[in-house]
């Protein structure tokens, strides 16, 4: 990124549920740790080129220990020789000031208890001159956000402004997942070594999304759509600075790998923060056993059968058979199904080598062909992940400068002239709501119906399920929709998009929840949320609990739901079929896949997107 082309700002996101139980493990081991390491020795790269080229750094790697971490960026930049002023942002960390104002027994027996912060606190150091800022648990979005509004001078309730920076930095926050990595229609496109992506922010709070020259990959509406579906509920993004309304985001052709994010409206944010708890959670171990050729499903009883004895008294015992074999197969792996037995428990000695060793002794007395994926090993501890809310003037937001100055960030109600104190040394304020501007309404929940804005396209209303009229042909979902899914704690999100009116007029109608249920049989007895984002011709919904206790506790197979929308994608169902792409021409060729986009501009809006102006690179 630092050699590519032009930059301004180099942004670097470390966080994630499963990291912070990393971390918070890092921590019990060496008080002075609790960052990601991978950063510094990252840095030690680019330090010096970044400091030749004026490019500002501001990464959230400060994950538990921002404090230590900013002081071993500058014993680094001491060590080469590099001038550099470097601040941070803490405040996030409530173990270490006892709950937000809860008190400690709010996080009795947590490992981590971090608030998400906004990039308030990021705008007000790299106004005092920091030339490196380390965070600990910000939103992934405020590492764009922050920067953004220190370069334009944005005020706190400049709302559709930051709302704009907020999509730009969820656009950015996965890297090459918006430059063609993990996109639903990779066989159209070069996607073997994606450049990381760029954004270039305008004062208005629009943004091109794109890519360095020469580097791989591409950058579509596709594959923005893509990531900004990602992880994502709802129409309302909250936010800690503003919520960010994504049923107002319009996706435009730019040019060559460049695409335009325009019209996001925002709202006030909600009067609380998230907070993300990790603890851990007990002991799991798993044994894969191999089962190959004929009797299967026999195979996997005598197993299960045999080992009841052993897994007597065991808290958790989940065993899952999966069907990997074919029947006539040319290799052996490809006759073989795996059956998966995982165990969890609050003592390490119910669930260690003990049991495992009682799995593999089998060998000579159980199934023919018996073997296994790997030898016997001790248990190991799972963590859970659960998000809390908390009033956001009980987190102390504090931005230290360059200098050492410690500056309280008020939260945003405070910036923008609601209760809080204002002015006066230290103040963090910025300028008032500009006149004729009006702030927009907002429940602040994610899962409230959020009302259509003029020109967002026909408001959400029940599918009838009728879809198109005309003859439909039985055929994979993901031929005429892409899909991207994810995790947010124990939840899983899938959001789907077509690529035309008529598609996604026959989603819309087609793909309701009880479809869904119906095509994912692993949700159908979970609450399942749908929402409707017509200018993305795309839908969102939200699977809760399906991730039990989150990626760390190693519930599901796919632990993180990353693949829950390619196989819905792999669902057959009936398809009007002019909506399907033409057959390959030689039916001998292999089929390839599709490579339709995300929603195209509506005639002439190119032509009505005004030039960006000069603006901030992240």
């Amino acid at each position: 990124m630092l050699t590519g082309g032009p930059l301004d700002v180099l942004t670097g996101d470390y966080l994630a549920e499963l990291t912070m139980l990393i971390l918070g493990r890092d921590r019990l081991k060496n008080p002075d740790l609790g960052y990601a390491k991978t950063f510094l020795r990252q840095l030690e790269e680019g330090l010096g080129l970044a400091h030749e080229r004026g490019v500002r750094i501001v990464t959230n790697a400060g994950g538990l220990n921002p404090a230590g971490l900013a002081d071993a960026v500058r014993a680094l930049a001491g060590k080469v020789g590099v001038p550099v002023r470097v601040a941070h942002v803490e405040g996030d960390d409530l173990m270490a000031h006892g709950g937000a104002g809860a008190g400690p027994a709010a996080w009795e027996g947590a490992l981590t208890a971090n608030a998400y912060l906004g990039g308030a606190g990021i705008t007000a150091c790299l106004r005092a001159g920091a030339d490196v800022v380390v965070t600990g648990r910000v939103t992934d979005a405020a590492l764009v956000s922050g920067p953004a509004a220190w370069w334009f001078d944005w005020g706190p309730e400049e709302y559709d402004r930051l709302a704009g920076a907020v999509v730009a930095g969820h656009v950015l926050e996965c890297g090459t997942q918006v430059t063609g990595g993990n996109y639903a229609f990779f066989t159209g496109h070069d996607v073997r070594r994606p450049g990381f992506p760029l954004a270039e922010v305008s004062e208005d709070g629009s943004a091109v999304v794109t890519k360095h020259p020469g580097t791989g990959g591409l950058v579509s509406p596709g594959t923005v759509t893509a990531q900004l579906l990602y992880e994502t509920q709802g129409a309302r993004y909250l936010g800690p600075d503003v919520t960010a309304r994504l049923d107002t985001v319009r996706l435009t052709p730019d040019g060559e790998d460049r695409v335009r994010i325009s019209g996001t409206v925002g709202e006030p944010p909600p009067d609380t923060l998230k907070v993300g708890v990790t603890r851990v959670g007990g002991w799991r171990n798993e044994v894969v056993f191999v089962l190959t050729g004929l009797d299967v499903e026999a195979k996997a009883a005598l197993v299960r059968e045999q080992l009841a004895d052993a897994l007597a008294g065991v808290e958790g015992v989940a065993w899952t058979l999966a069907r990997t074999d074919h029947a006539d197969a040319d290799t052996e792996e490809a006759a073989s199904a795996l059956l998966r037995l995982v165990v969890r428990d609050p003592s390490p000695d119910r669930v260690g080598r003990g049991l495992t060793g009682a799995a593999v002794e089998l060998a000579l007395s159980s199934y023919p062909g018996f073997h296994v994926t790997g030898p016997p090993g001790p248990a190991q501890p799972y963590g859970v992940f659960t998000s809390a809310l908390v009033p956001a003037d009980a987190v102390p937001h504090t931005a230290v400068l360059p200098d050492g100055t410690r500056a309280a960030v008020p939260p945003a109600g405070a910036r923008a002239g609601g209760p809080g104190p204002l002015g006066g040394p230290g103040s963090l304020a910025g300028p008032g709501l500009p006149d004729g501007a009006r702030p927009q309404g907002g429940t602040g929940d994610p899962d409230s119906p959020a009302p259509p804005f003029p020109g967002t396209g026909a408001p959400p209303r029940a599918p009838s399920g009728g879809g198109a009229s005309g003859p439909t042909t039985r055929a994979p979902l993901g031929l005429v929709a892409g899909a991207r899914s994810g995790d947010k704690g124990g939840d899983a999100n899938i959001g789907v998009w077509a690529e035309g009116e008529a598609a996604w007029e026959w989603l819309r109608e087609t793909l309701t929840v009880e479809a869904l249920r119906a095509l994912l049989p692993e949700t159908a007895s979970l609450a399942v949320v749908r929402h409707e984002l017509p200018r993305l011709r795309a839908l969102n919904f939200t699977v809760a609990g399906i991730l039990g206790a989150g990626v760390a506790s190693g519930h599901r197979f796919d632990p993180q739901a990353k693949a829950l929308g390619e196989w819905l994608r792999a669902r057959h169902v009936d398809i009007p079929t002019h909506l399907l792409p033409p057959a390959p021409e030689d039916p001998a060729a292999p089929e390839a896949s599709p490579a339709p986009e995300g929603p195209s501009a509506p005639d002439g809006a190119a032509d009505r997107t005004p030039p960006a102006p000069e603006g901030i690179r992240p």
